[in-house]
């Protein structure tokens, strides 16, 4: 079953526009980055992002959006705890993001 992942952040104040853009850049470039370690191939099925432009003044301060589709939570264990493409750039955001929010869930699965 397919498992959406949607990571939030909240760039610190200092953080320059710039970096902000590097950061989005490397994120949306996980697509084609992230391999399957039997296949060699991606298997991130969809990446897509941009900046909050909600009207309903709910964001808490977060201010960019990613939506990634997987094919199946295995895939998205994978990328969370043994792509080290994924890790490295997890592990580059700490100088620039205040916070962040990631919920995942499972299409049509509700308890």
């Amino acid at each position: 079953m397919t498992t959406t992942s949607i990571v939030l952040l909240q760039f610190k104040p200092e953080a320059s526009s710039e970096d902000i853009k590097e950061v989005c850049s490397r994120m949306l470039s996980l697509k084609d980055r992230c391999l399957h370690p039997d296949t060699q191939k991606p298997y991130i099925q969809s990446y897509n992002g941009g900046v909050d432009n909600s009207i309903e003044g709910m964001q808490n301060g977060f201010t960019h959006a990613f939506v990634i589709q997987f094919q199946s939570t295995a895939d998205r264990d994978y990328c969370v705890n043994g792509d080290t493409v994924h890790q490295d750039i997890v592990g580059s955001l700490d100088p620039i993001v205040e916070k962040a929010q990631v919920v995942d869930f499972t299409h049509g699965v509700f308890e």
